[in-house]
């Protein structure tokens, strides 16, 4: 029998003798340009031991994919990422990873079928390669936030210079993170989540890509 002070529901049941509701599973993807840090945020952010198709970078990619940003790359995704994770106590978030390379983008419109958000990841050193990718997901009309994946631990232009270059509206959050550590990861889904909520309840669209100055040292999506 419990006490009037218990709170806490026996037998998996709730306080009012229903069943406790199922979790929701909810689809996230998590994009952007050739090592970017997908991977990596990925499996950072999963509470299971990601599934990875990785391939190992061969001779052949030379001149197709720039590594100059990242020469310690050795290995590529091929097909997808797949983590899982739980926010809060009903909500499980499915994380898919798409492949970061042109080459497999065929792939994209099979892993962003029923997802109710995105993460774009942006890399500012090579901020140009993440141009088509956000070209895509507007014309999705799935909701996506921008992560800054500080390489490093740096973050050398502000928030409002990142928006100007991509030319994005004040709607669109704009979050630095870090894709190697799992608060960071997960404060980004977080986000995510939040935006994707606003999206349903307000209709929110991605804006069109808008004349702005971009700032010194970044590339310019409008351009």
């Amino acid at each position: 029998m419990n006490s009037a002070g218990d709170s806490e529901p026996r037998n998996g049941s709730a306080p009012s003798g229903r069943p406790a509701a199922a979790p929701t599973p909810v689809k996230i993807v998590v994009s952007g340009g050739f090592g970017v840090g997908k991977t990596t945020f990925v499996g950072a952010a999963s509470e299971i031991a990601p599934v990875r198709t990785e391939e190992v970078l061969t001779a052949s990619s030379a001149g197709i994919d720039d590594l100059s940003a990242t020469p310690d790359k050795s290995t590529t995704t091929v097909a997808m990422d797949f983590g899982r994770i739980s926010l809060r106590q009903h909500l499980i978030l499915y994380l898919f990873g798409t492949p970061g390379q042109q080459r497999f983008w065929f792939m994209w419109d099979d892993l962003v079928r029923g997802a109710i958000g995105a993460v774009i990841l942006v890399d500012t050193r090579r901020l140009i390669e993440s141009f088509p990718v956000i070209d895509y997901f507007e014309r999705t009309r799935i909701p996506f936030v921008i992560g800054v994946n500080g390489f490093d631990g740096q973050f050398p232009f502000t928030e409002a210079h990142i928006r100007e270059a991509l030319a994005l509206g004040p709607d669109r959050p704009v979050v630095n993170c870090d894709a190697r550590d799992t608060t960071s990861a997960t404060r980004t889904l977080v986000t995510v989540v939040e935006h994707a909520l606003a999206h349903s309840r307000l209709d929110i669209v991605g804006p069109s890509p808008r004349a702005v100055v971009p700032p010194e040292g970044l590339p310019d999506r409008t351009g």
